[in-house]
């Protein structure tokens, strides 16, 4: 059973969604302000932590950058707000996803599926292939098992959707990764026609792990369409 933290200080909306969460196999604990939900997060492991913007005492967005400091469990953003600002925001600051308010539940429900199964913790929907536990690229190595990241041998600190992103481009270095390929493979979910949130989350993972030490490019955009990850010798 997933265990996740729903934090939100609507105490109403809390329960109802707790009650169906929990007829979808999951064990809910409820929190309605940052602060209570910080100690929580970092002293409890849980699957997922869907956190609202929104919040007294410390907004969701404040919440978020405590966690970061300590903790890589999956977050989810949701604000009743819905501006494209807190969405960038969210996932600068290291959000794994986001969910405008009001939302459906099942939505809510398939969203924290995807995160889980992403993330490697629902083993029972895994029928893919073994995947090579250390890739090598230049100044980079990924370790898959170990979900380490390593450039110039300083560790680099990646959420939990921007590592499941490196991983397949590292994987099809050099070829052309559409949008489409990116959601399914790293957030198992389709794209939808305004859906921003992968072209987010690559120019958080391109900010992080910079350009090659030749100056070259390491990750290209291909507007429209998609992007790559070049071999160090390439030029973009």
């Amino acid at each position: 059973m997933s265990r996740i933290l729903l934090v939100d200080d609507d105490k109403e909306l809390c329960e109802l969604l707790q009650e169906f969460l929990e007829l979808e196999g999951f064990d809910v604990d409820l929190c309605h302000d940052g602060q209570s939900a910080l100690r929580k997060g970092l002293n409890t492991a849980y699957d997922v932590i869907v956190l609202d913007v929104m919040m007294p005492k410390l907004n969701g967005f404040d919440t978020l950058r405590e966690l970061r400091g300590e903790s890589n469990t999956p977050v989810l953003m949701m604000t009743a707000r819905g501006d494209e600002i807190d969405r960038i925001v969210g996932f600068e600051m290291g959000a794994d996803d986001y969910l405008p308010k009001p939302c459906s539940p099942r939505e809510l429900v398939a969203r924290l599926k995807a995160i889980i199964r992403r993330v490697g913790l629902d083993k029972s929907t895994d029928n893919e292939p073994p995947l090579a536990d250390h890739l090598i690229i230049g100044d980079l190595e990924l370790f898959t098992t170990a979900h380490r990241v390593i450039r110039d041998g300083t560790p680099i600190e990646l959420t939990h959707t921007e590592f499941s992103l490196l991983l397949v481009l590292m994987q099809q270095l050099g070829n052309l990764v559409s949008k489409e390929e990116l959601m399914r493979k790293a957030l198992n979910r389709k794209l939808g026609p305004f859906d921003r949130s992968i072209d987010m989350h690559l120019s958080n993972l391109r900010r992080k792990l910079g350009p090659y030490p030749n100056g070259n490019t390491r990750i290209k955009t291909v507007r429209g369409m998609g992007y790559l990850l070049l071999k160090p010798e390439d030029t973009p």
